[in-house]
C-alpha cells in the first residue's frame, strides 16, 4: 500500500496544479470512499481507495466491474456440475471472487454484471431499492391491451402478494408459423424466481425467448455479441454506485485549466 497526499493525487491525475487541486477540495467537490475530504493534505491510496470528484471516478478501485452479453446455454452461478457457467466465459479477466449479479435463466439472454463488489450487488438486488429491469420478451400469442395493463396492474404469481406494477409496451405482433407472436418490453421492480416467465404464463401467452436489455442506469452494449463481455467504463462504474448524483463539470474543467 503507497500512501499519498490527497493534492498530489489530484495534480497527478491531471486536475490542474496543487493550488487548483486545493481549490476544489475547499469546495467540497472531493470524496474519498463516500466521506467528504476536507484536507488536502489527506493520505489516500489510489489503488484501493474510492475517490470522486464531483461525481467522476478519479482512482483506479481494487474492485472488477465487467458486463456480459449472456448467451443462452449458461447456468448464472459460480460452478455448477451439470452446465457452464456464465464465469467461464470471463476466463482471463482480472478480480478474484467474482460472481453475477442476480440470475438469468439458462435459456434467457441478456445483460449480466459480473463483479466482485459484494455491496454494490446487494443494493442492486434489494427489494427495497426497486432496481429497474427491462426485458425483451418474445411471447406465443397476440398480447392485448388487457394483458398490458394486467402487467402493469400486477400479477398473482401464486406469491403472497402479487407482482409490482410494471412497464409494460407493445412494440410488434408478428406471425410465425402462421401463428401469432407478440414483442413486449417488460420493466420490472423485483427478481423473484422466473418471474417473467410466470406473469406471461398468468396472462396465457408462455415466453418463447427472453433477453435482459438494462438493470438500473447500465443497458446492454450492442456492440457485444452474445459470450462477449467488457470492463465497465467508469461513467457506468459512478453511475451504478451513485444513481442519484448526475456527473457535473468542475473536475472536467479543472482538469482542462491544469493541462493548458
Amino acid at each position: 500500500m503507497s500512501l499519498v497526499r490527497l493534492d498530489k493525487f489530484l495534480a497527478d491525475s491531471g486536475l490542474g496544479t496543487r493550488s487548483q487541486a486545493k481549490l476544489l477540495i475547499k469546495k467540497g467537490l472531493l470524496s474519498v470512499n463516500g466521506a467528504p475530504a476536507l484536507r488536502p493534505e489527506q493520505k489516500v491510496d489510489p489503488e484501493a481507495d474510492e475517490i470522486f470528484c464531483d461525481g467522476r471516478l478519479l482512482s483506479h478501485s481494487s474492485l472488477h466491474y465487467y458486463m456480459l452479453h449472456k448467451p443462452a446455454g449458461y447456468v448464472s452461478a459460480t460452478d455448477d456440475p451439470t452446465a457452464p457457467t456464465v464465469l467461464s466465459l470471463l476466463k482471463g479477466a482480472p478480480g478474484r471472487g467474482l460472481f453475477p449479479v442476480g440470475r438469468l435463466d439458462k435459456d434467457t439472454e441478456g445483460l449480466l454484471l459480473i463483479t466482485d463488489d459484494g455491496p454494490l450487488a446487494h443494493r442492486l438486488l434489494s427489494p427495497r431499492h426497486h432496481v429497474d429491469k427491462v426485458y425483451l420478451v418474445k411471447a406465443d400469442g397476440a398480447v392485448t391491451d388487457d394483458d398490458l395493463a394486467w402487467l402493469r396492474t400486477g400479477v398473482d404469481i401464486g406469491e403472497k402478494a402479487p407482482t409490482l406494477p410494471a412497464g409494460a409496451k407493445l412494440l410488434s405482433l408478428e406471425a410465425e408459423n402462421n401463428r401469432p407472436v407478440s414483442f413486449v418490453e417488460l420493466t420490472i421492480h423485483e427478481g423473484k424466481f422466473h418471474q417473467v416467465k410466470r406473469m406471461f404464463q398468468v396472462i396465457g401467452k408462455p415466453v418463447l425467448f427472453l433477453k435482459r436489455l438494462s438493470m438500473g442506469s447500465l443497458t446492454l452494449d450492442d456492440s457485444l455479441a452474445p459470450g462477449a463481455f467488457r470492463p465497465l467504463t467508469e461513467e457506468e462504474i459512478v453511475a451504478l454506485k451513485h444513481p442519484k448524483s448526475p456527473l457535473q463539470s468542475n473536475c472536467s474543467e479543472g482538469k482542462r485549466k491544469g493541462s493548458d
